[in-house]
């Protein structure tokens, strides 16, 4: 494989560092670039070695991968973000040392803090305080300020309950209190985020560096123009093809946008579609991928755990919402298309199904030896570390697959990088977890919102909604989950609802803020490369990905939708009606299914496509006989337009 970048490549990083705030890091040279891979690379082989041959001690496992990610934080991010340069100023490096010895301090003196059982020194209440601050100034310069804001909010919280109205008011707690339960403790930043970062999300990062070397996104891509390239609108289905798939190995929509739409978007544009809807479709297709099992978002690996279930277990209960995301979506470009009148590529300039899997189809196995080895009931940190070997494996069977030695450092190097903003938003959000297990804030807010909405299920799902995407206005997708499961969803279970529906709910919404106005990352993405309107490719993007704010409403008030007490039948039944109600509501949307809808055949198609949703006999049935109804009376009209 080329070792030099092309200027595509070089397009994409520039692009990725203006939109999204983890990709802002510096681009180092010389013995200060060798200094930080040597360091990437030996965080990589010391999570591979604990995955391998056992994790340490929870509490020391998770301090040496917040000394790893604290220690490259600050060498590789400038403590503003204009400041640039391809050497670490000195300042920066004693950051990196101070904090990274305010981790190291926990993993050194790990017995002697066990023994202690809360009876903190003051050396230990001073490094507390330095490791606390470290956390947050590293969440500001990788992740950005929204976080950082609720998290001192927080913070602030714990000591000002006294003061707090109503049923915020609680008795305070001392500083050493604070310091001691959020730095020492497994309920604050050494808490179940961060040791799902430490084991499982760090390994699926990994697994995507290794499978990106072999070049699976060009497999991907080859093999959604041998699908849909030629069909109406083909570069559009394209992009709702391979971003689906790259989700598959991808946790960031806004560099999934990036990567897949740097190819997709201009050929949207050279086909016809406007320069919104191109950047929106790629913006909504590429946020979906963090819905698509086997491997979705790393907020799905903090569910499991939160929840005590298997990882299998939240992937099986997202697969029909993740089809009707996709089928949503597809069925709006395919609707766009035919009301434009665009046509696809020419077969003779797409590759053929049958050449792209001889060559490149093995690069296939290791996702699917991920999903087997999760069927046979391995951990998914035993299935990511066999997924890893697998790729490895596999590429070796062709040459133009095959990874070198510098591809293999290069993998590890990339994936000591890429976790950086996943594992300091886990971090940051355990301080938030810690003051609400600390002050009792869950259970009180939970209250405060069943009361805000009067004991109404659907009014509680709208405040667990918008808060949900509030919060996800620049935030990463697992801090908003973690804060919402935290904060919002045992609301939704008060309720009723199931625990898995709840958290997939807030999950969904958390998700689906990426696209969301006014803050939408990965539209603003899209767009850059589109060069539309920002905040109308946004509002497009929210219109195309319209599944995604209907489905969780349906799976949180009728939970077979997520397989919870469906049979075969039903889930058959659920698929069917679902995608015919996934047309009805496309077609409203566009105003157009046979031919140019009339305003009350939009309402039909809409209330008909609801209905259809809604997995119950009674609301098929009535589904049905409306959209129905809308097709008999666009046929009859169009053999009217053709007879005279």
């Amino acid at each position: 494989m080329s070792d030099v970048k092309t200027q595509a490549q070089l397009d994409v990083e520039e692009l990725l560092s203006k939109v999204d705030k983890e990709s802002a890091f510096r681009k180092l040279s010389g013995s200060h670039h060798r200094l930080v891979a040597f360091i990437a690379i030996g965080f990589s082989l010391f999570q591979l070695y604990t995955a391998s041959f056992g994790l340490l001690p929870a509490q020391m496992q998770r301090a040496v991968h917040l000394l790893f990610v604290l220690f490259l934080a600050y060498l590789l991010y400038p403590i503003r973000k204009g400041r640039k340069s391809s050497r670490i100023p000195w300042y920066d490096g004693l950051l990196a040392l101070i904090a990274a010895s305010s981790a190291g301090y926990i993993a050194y003196n790990y017995t002697g803090l066990m023994e202690r059982a809360g009876a903190f020194t003051s050396i230990d209440i001073i490094v507390g305080t330095l490791g606390i601050l470290a956390v947050l100034e590293a969440c500001r310069r990788v992740v950005g300020l929204p976080i950082l804001i609720i998290a001192s909010a927080f913070i602030a919280y714990a000591f000002l309950g006294p003061y707090m109205p109503g049923f915020l008011n609680h008795r305070g707690y001392s500083f050493r209190r604070i310091v001691g339960h959020l730095y020492y403790t497994t309920e604050g930043i050494l808490g179940l985020p961060l040791g799902v970062s430490s084991t499982f999300i760090f390994l699926f990062i990994l697994f995507g560096a290794f499978l990106d070397k072999t070049g699976i996104g060009k497999f991907f891509i080859d093999v959604a123009n041998a699908i849909a390239g030629f069909s109406a609108g083909g570069p559009a289905k394209v992009a709702v093809i391979s971003s689906a798939m790259m989700g598959t190995i991808s946790g960031s929509s806004v560099s999934n946008t990036v990567g897949t739409g740097s190819f997709t978007i201009p050929l949207m544009k050279k086909l016809g579609y406007k320069p919104e809807f191109a950047g929106a479709v790629e913006a909504a297709a590429s946020t979906g991928g963090q819905l698509m099992p086997p491997i979705m978002g790393a907020a799905a690996f903090l569910m499991a755990e939160t929840l005590g279930i298997p990882y299998l277990e939240v992937a099986k209960a997202a697969v029909i919402p993740a089809i009707l995301y996709f089928s949503g979506i597809f069925i709006m470009v395919h609707l766009e298309a035919k009301k434009l009148g665009l046509l696809g590529i020419p077969r003779d300039q797409l590759p053929r199904i049958s050449k792209v899997m001889r060559e490149q189809g093995h690069l296939i196995l290791p996702l699917l030896a991920i999903l087997y080895f999760l069927i046979q009931g391995a951990t998914p940190m035993k299935a990511a570390l066999y997924g890893i070997v697998t790729s490895v494996l596999a590429g070796m069977l062709r040459k133009s697959t095959r990874m070198s030695p510098k591809d293999f450092l290069d993998a590890l190097e990339t994936a000591g990088r890429s976790i950086l903003g996943v594992a300091i938003a886990c971090a940051t959000a355990g301080i938030i977890i810690g003051i609400v297990t600390l002050t009792g804030l869950g259970l009180k807010m939970a209250s405060g919102l069943i009361s805000l909405a009067g004991g109404l299920k659907i009014p509680t799902l709208i405040f667990t909604m918008l808060a949900s995407l509030v919060l996800g206005m620049g935030v990463p997708t697992t801090a908003n989950y973690l804060i919402t499961s935290t904060i919002t969803a045992p609301a939704v279970v008060q309720l009723g609802v199931p625990m898995l529906a709840a958290h997939l709910f807030a999950f969904y919404f958390g998700i689906i803020a990426d696209i969301t106005p006014p803050v939408a990352l990965a539209a603003y993405a899209g767009s850059a490369i589109a060069r539309s309107n920002p905040f109308r490719t946004g509002v497009t993007a929210s219109r195309i990905a319209i599944a995604a704010f209907i489905i969780p409403y349906i799976f949180a008030l009728n939970p077979v939708m997520v397989l919870i007490g469906a049979t075969p039948l039903k889930v058959v039944q659920i698929l069917f009606t679902s995608l015919i109600g996934m047309l009805g509501i496309g077609a409203a949307m566009e105003g157009y299914l046979l031919g140019s809808a009339k305003s009350w055949e939009r309402i039909l198609y809409l209330v008909g496509g609801l209905l259809l949703i809604d997995p119950a006999f009674l609301t098929d049935v009535a589904g049905v006989l409306l959209i129905g109804f809308g097709l008999l009376l666009q046929a009859l009209r169009g053999r009217k337009t053709l007879t005279r």
